[in-house]
């Protein structure tokens, strides 16, 4: 009988193992945008430089958010955000990574200013 629950056990703790869970958005930008329409995204912040499928995703290669913008240590500065967009066959945003950031008027990271306001 101990053999059997020992054995039951082993096999529920080996399927209970196989499961994911999605864990919570890894920085604001994706808690934003993640599960929201490219259009949208596109729309606010201007169209993307580039894209590419990729099996049933399409990559959006993105580039904008010009400004000159009076940092924290008193400096002025150009900047700009440069992201990739990963966009399912439904045009919503799956994915999205910055490849350009620089310090923001208010933080480290201008890109977070930018694309996290409402």
């Amino acid at each position: 009988m101990s053999r059997r629950i020992v054995a039951s056990a082993a096999l529920f703790a080996i399927a209970l193992s196989a499961c994911t869970t999605t864990g919570a958005p890894a920085n604001p930008i994706e808690a934003r945008w993640v599960g929201q329409s490219a259009g949208k995204f596109f729309a606010k912040y201007s169209p993307p430089i580039s894209d590419t499928p990729s099996g049933s995703v399409t990559l959006y290669n993105w580039r904008g958010g010009y400004k000159r913008i009076k940092q924290q240590n008193g400096r002025t500065a150009s900047v700009s955000c440069a992201a990739q967009l990963t966009v399912d066959a439904n045009y919503n945003i799956r994915d999205i990574r910055i490849t350009a950031d620089r310090a923001g008027a208010n933080g480290p990271s201008y890109c977070e200013e930018l694309l996290t306001e409402e």
